[in-house]
């Protein structure tokens, strides 16, 4: 099945206002190209240690919809034109051109699935729901991960050095807390490797359904792994759901700019002689993570690395 693609020229400031009155004549789902620079709070949400340079905002909007092949386009065009006609007695929308072409109908959510496929990290298989365990592996630690709309399959070189971090450290007294849980992976390791408990947080609500999917694909009791929505770093009601002094490893793989922030936050949550292990930082970045660690109060135990990417395991003194 193939789709009308429309793709509507406007200003970048204009761009709110333009999406809200396509939703007015029944347009929903647009897709916004601009140039303007990424918030904190954006850049904080995104899993990416370097960002591309992108080029200066020339103040351009391209706003994408598409109709069904079926569906009137000539009248819903119509019924858009008119909008933004009446929209352009108010404010400067700029040209507001339309151009049509075709794109074809894809599963968006589900293309990733053809790049992920059953690997180990050591002695531990990682594989998602759609694969069969092979004999020779069924005596094996196996994780079933199926990342859906949040991060984490254990494939990235980051999260490969937090699970290596993990077995060095987990006991069966271990109370995790993990920051930036996606879907919910190094949890789900800590207990299959014999933590007690597990809270995650995150600030992506995807996680949530991410994170009971894969619990229950991996057979963890309810009760085992706590999953939080909330800012731990400045947001006091979602510090004190985590609670004060009650973990004995901390797991953050995240942007090194936000593990600054992060570290003299969390040393709270964190017992005395606790492990923070910390990950998602390239190798020009180890020194600011190292420094942030130190500041905090903490004892630098080990750097790991693979590949271009870094992993600081410290504790807290």
């Amino acid at each position: 099945m193939r789709w009308n693609k429309f793709t509507l020229k406007t200003r970048t400031e204009a761009e709110d206002i333009v999406i809200s009155t396509l939703a007015e004549v029944g347009i929903q789902g647009v897709e916004i190209e601009d140039r303007q620079p990424l918030t904190e709070s954006d850049k904080q949400q995104m899993f990416v240690d370097i960002l591309p340079d992108m080029p200066a905002d020339d103040g351009i909007a391209y706003l994408n919809f598409y109709l069904d092949e079926e569906e009137d386009k000539e009248s819903i065009l119509a019924d858009v034109r008119e909008a933004l006609d009446e929209l352009r007695l108010f404010m400067d929308i700029g040209e507001a051109t339309i151009v049509e072409s075709q794109t074809e109908d894809k599963d968006w959510i589900n293309n990733w699935k053809e790049y992920f496929r059953q690997f180990y990290v050591d002695d531990i298989l990682i594989i998602p729901s759609w694969e069969e365990v092979k004999e020779e592996d069924k005596g094996k630690m196996i994780i079933h991960i199926d990342p859906g709309t949040a991060f984490g399959t254990g494939m990235h070189e980051t999260t490969q050095l937090c699970i290596r971090q993990l077995k060095k450290y987990v006991t069966p007294t271990t109370e995790l807390l993990d920051v930036g849980t996606g879907s919910g992976i190094l949890s789900i390791v800590a207990l299959k490797l014999g933590a007690r408990h597990a809270v995650g947080t995150d600030l992506d609500v995807c996680a949530v359904p991410a994170v009971e999917e894969n619990k229950a694909a991996n057979d963890i009791d309810r009760d085992a792994f706590t999953m939080m929505i909330g800012n731990i770093i400045d947001n006091k009601e979602t510090q004190d759901a985590v609670g004060y002094e009650k973990y004995d490893i901390v797991v953050a793989n995240i942007l090194a700019d936000v593990l600054v922030m992060l570290t003299p936050v969390i040393v709270k949550q964190m017992k005395p002689g606790g492990i923070y292990i910390t990950s998602g930082i390239l190798a020009e970045k180890e020194s600011v993570v190292r420094d942030a660690v130190s500041h905090a109060g903490l004892t630098v135990e080990e750097v790991t690395y693979q590949g271009e990417w870094v992993s600081v395991t410290a504790r807290k003194r």
